[in-house]
């Protein structure tokens, strides 16, 4: 077995077909493409998400009752469009999970390799979807009502609250989604698939999209870097990830005073 650690997105391919005998061609992307459109389609006409998207006015509403402001920037929502990961990301993230977070290398990452025969169940943002809150507490709030629209259709749904260093910060929801989905001969078989539902604020979600082609880059390769990023004030990253942490405290700011506004109105 090879085992040096590959260090780019070509050398990762190489070693998937050497040492794991999956070869990634034009034909893998093709099926991928197949199964996430099925997916998708599925998922966008389902009644578990035709009917939260017709409740996001009611949770306007609610909101605003609770607390003198829209839960949304309209006070009659739009549902957000279902994406697609394009397979191009897929892959880095199977190169992520397989190699650069890999700590355990060159033995298989927890929870085994992530590889063709399984991969559909093992990554969790496929398919996924945002919510855009105008305010800090609007993140818990609307992964309230996700949670118990979950129960409500009998599907399972996870929650993790990221805060990384790096500066991100949003509600990321899984809502496990039974599929069925093509075989490559033609055939179907039923799936669990993971829908990513990430709930944010619109702070936050200005700066994911002005940084996610910079972070998209930085995740193609292996890093070694022997001083933090946070010592390195000369850096893009460092620019990009404290603007991050700058803006999130902003938002608990803005919070604060919006509750003392409150307060001195009783």
């Amino acid at each position: 077995m090879n085992r040096a650690k590959p260090h780019d997105i070509a050398a990762y391919k190489k070693w998937l077909k050497d040492e794991r005998g999956a070869e990634i061609s034009v034909k893998t992307e093709n099926y991928y493409l197949s199964v996430t459109n099925k997916i998708s389609a599925d998922f966008r006409q389902s009644g578990f998400w035709l009917s939260l998207t017709n409740q996001l006015t009611q949770l306007n509403q609610e909101y605003y009752l609770n607390t003198k402001y829209y839960l949304f920037s309209r006070e009659v929502p739009l549902p957000p469009e279902v994406h697609i990961k394009p397979f191009s990301s897929f892959l880095l993230k199977t190169f992520r999970k397989n190699v650069v977070d890999n700590e355990g290398w060159p033995a298989a990452p927890p929870g085994g390799w992530v590889l063709p025969a399984a991969w559909f169940t093992q990554i969790n943002d496929i398919i996924r979807t945002y919510f855009v809150v105008k305010y800090l507490d609007g993140v818990s709030f609307f992964v309230d009502k996700l949670q118990a629209h979950c129960r409500c259709s009998n599907l399972t749904c996870d929650v993790a609250y990221e805060a990384k260093e790096e500066g991100y910060y949003a509600a990321h929801t899984y809502v496990t989604y039974p599929c069925e989905v093509p075989e490559e001969n033609w055939d179907t078989r039923m799936i669990d698939v993971q829908i990513e539902i990430q709930v944010t604020t619109q702070l936050q979600e200005v700066i994911r999209r002005l940084l996610h082609k910079y972070y998209e880059q930085r995740r193609k390769t292996a890093r070694s870097d022997s001083v933090k990023w946070q010592w390195d004030y000369t850096s893009e990253e460092f620019a990009a990830n404290y603007l991050g942490h700058i803006l999130h405290y902003v938002e608990g700011m803005i919070m604060d005073v919006r509750n003392r506004q409150e307060e001195t109105s009783l």
